[in-house]
């Protein structure tokens, strides 16, 4: 197995030696199922558990292995299994609030986080044109594109089914910040090539996000080569998946690098702070800041700049409200966070 092509370097190999001094090799994750991990390692694919000294010190759910996560393991070829001793650091970490359901004695107004990926390069975020995409959706992910670190690429597949795909996308690429903008086809093969020219650098590791039905795994299968994954179609009438795709993996490119495939998303919220937000609607905090008063609230003083935008139509209000909705959830998830970390002291 040439961990290289899975995208190991000097850094990850530096984060290792501590642990390569006490007998261990380093893997990838490659697929996680709760508590049970599959890896590839200089053994090739094998099964992998956690020591048990890892879940006594993991604070959270966050601390856990993710898929694309690189990990110092103890090898059992002989059983072709492993043990993870440890996470190494990541980059490039696609987080979101869990999902916590079951009530308040479950948890559910716990603010606990969620690793959907690591150490990724390019996040392509995925809009099926038919009857799928919207642009709220849209600024929502591109908001926890920037908050992870990451390349954000917007993709919008199904070109094929489209009657004006050149006035949706300039519709879009108005919400995109410069990010690149791409009309594709799966079932055509029409701009697929234009993904792959996306993913730079030596070895990358690249992640597809996206509601259910979109075509994120028939799109990974096109750059793949091959079919990789189960697909299926979408239900008529509202454009809504099925869920083939029930959990998250990586998979090997043949010229190099990996692509990490998700299960559909029905809701995702910023985790880490506010910076994917303000990267995300940097047209409106440049508004804000030609604003009269710097205390200005926007709710009617002289001067303010984001009530001019609104009325000369400069601005979108359906923007605005999702711009002020993400900010609230920002600060929500602060004040969460916060009695959180006073209650463990």
């Amino acid at each position: 197995m040439d961990l290289i092509k899975l995208g190991w370097n000097s850094t990850f190999a530096t984060h290792h030696e501590p642990w390569r001094a006490k007998g261990l090799i380093p893997a990838r994750v490659t697929r996680e199922d709760k508590y049970t991990y599959t890896i590839l390692s200089e053994h090739g694919e094998q099964s992998a558990t956690l020591m048990g000294k890892f879940r006594y010190h993991a604070k959270s759910r966050g601390d856990y292995p993710a898929v694309g996560d690189w990990v110092s393991v103890r090898a059992l070829p002989d059983e072709n299994k492993a043990l993870i001793a440890a996470v190494l650091p990541r980059r490039g970490t696609i987080m979101r609030r869990a999902v916590l359901a079951g009530g308040p004695a479950y948890g559910e107004g716990r603010a606990e986080e969620q690793v959907l990926a690591a150490n990724v390069d390019t996040t392509f975020l995925v809009s099926g044109l038919d009857d799928n995409w919207n642009l709220r959706r849209i600024e929502r992910y591109l908001a926890v594109a920037w908050d992870s670190g990451t390349n954000p690429v917007i993709v919008l597949n199904k070109a094929d089914t489209c009657i004006d795909t050149e006035a949706v996308h300039a519709e879009v690429e108005g919400v995109a910040m410069g990010m690149p903008v791409i009309c594709v086809s799966a079932l055509t093969g029409v701009g697929v090539t234009k993904l792959r020219d996306c993913l730079q650098g030596v070895n990358p590791t690249g992640v597809f996000l996206g509601s259910s039905g979109v075509g994120k795994s028939t799109l990974i299968n096109s750059l793949l080569g091959g079919k990789a994954m189960l697909t299926g179609a979408v239900r008529d009438g509202d454009s809504r998946g099925r869920h083939t795709t029930t959990h998250r993996e990586l998979h090997q490119l043949p010229e190099g690098g990996v692509l990490i495939d998700t299960p559909g998303l029905r809701e995702i919220q910023t985790w880490n702070d506010e910076e994917g937000t303000s990267r995300a609607f940097a047209d409106i905090n440049e508004l804000t800041a030609r604003c009269r008063f710097r205390n200005c609230r926007h709710d009617g003083e002289p001067g303010c700049g984001i009530l001019a935008a609104l009325e000369d139509g400069t601005l979108d209000p359906g923007r605005y409200k999702n711009y002020l909705r993400l900010n609230h959830e920002n600060r929500k998830l602060a004040q969460r966070r916060g009695a959180q970390s006073r209650f463990k002291r």
